[in-house]
């Protein structure tokens, strides 16, 4: 299994945009910004539902925080945030965004050797461990056991394919695994899955951004008008999803490339799967 290094990785996020497509990969597709915003409101609401067991007066660990977004969402509803990036193309974006609450804590750091004695009811991992390799993800999770507070719980919410690991080098250095990969490695750490739930806001807006990959190979670049056809993908996708997100299935074809999942890991029982 070829594997991607930690330079590579750094290397492309300290060129990252720092607005909300860019961390979402949804940047030179042509979509609007409130493209990023509709993604982001309808992740919100699945993780709300997903955390209503948790603890709230506690503290999140947030790493790899990105533009802030989710820091800002955790600041509204849990005692305490303690938000880490590593980027310097976004850290700044982090703090200005999340400067109006008193009750995050924001450190511009590695987020594999950052070290706290802490105690955390949620440790979020919001696409991370796609950018490491298996031996750094178990080190990581085994290291943050330990830190969970009485039923906290680490949520990740990380890219999957339906089949093997697929591992990219290059400009975009990065991981893709299977669903059954990532259960077998949290198993492996001593983790418990308590619930896996399939990302339907990330699947959506994936298939505009593959169907506008498509466009771009066939179409000479002067020709694409990319802010026209990515406005009305996006648009054809938020009017049609109910039946448009069902027709892979219907038509029986693996699409689109990538998936999405929620993962709730624990260290009791299970719960739900």
């Amino acid at each position: 299994m070829s594997e991607i290094d930690h330079a590579s990785v750094n290397q492309y996020w300290e060129n990252v945009k720092s607005s909300i497509l860019g961390p979402y990969m949804m940047d030179d597709f042509g979509f609007p910004e409130s493209a990023g915003d509709f993604r982001f409101q309808a992740e919100s609401l699945i993780v709300r539902r997903l955390l209503r067991g948790v603890e709230h007066n506690g503290t999140v660990l947030d790493l790899g925080s990105g533009v802030g977004y989710w820091a800002e969402e955790f600041a509204r509803s849990f005692s305490q945030v303690v938000a880490v990036e590593g980027s310097s193309a976004l850290s700044p974006a982090l703090e200005k965004r999340c400067a109006p609450y008193p009750n995050v804590q924001t450190i511009h750091g590695n987020v594999l050797s950052f070290e706290s004695d802490d105690h955390y009811s949620l440790v979020f991992l919001g696409g991370l461990l796609m950018y490491l390799n298996e031996n750094d993800v178990t080190t990581l999770l085994q290291k943050l056991i330990p830190r969970l507070g009485p039923d906290g719980v680490v949520l990740c919410r990380e890219s999957t394919v339906r089949g093997e690991t697929i591992t990219r080098t290059g400009g975009y250095p990065v991981v893709y695994r299977s669903v059954s990969d990532y259960k077998r490695i949290f198993k492996q750490c001593g983790l418990t899955l308590r619930h896996v739930e399939r990302n339907e806001p990330y699947v959506l807006m994936q298939m505009g951004c593959e169907l506008i990959k498509k466009w771009k190979q066939a179409v000479p670049k002067p020709l694409q008008a990319l802010q026209l056809v990515g406005r009305l993908t996006y648009w054809s996708l938020r009017l049609g999803a109910p039946w448009i997100k069902r027709l892979p299935k219907v038509l029986g074809i693996p699409f689109p490339s990538l998936e999405n999942h929620f993962f709730v890991l624990g260290t009791g029982s299970i719960v739900n799967e």
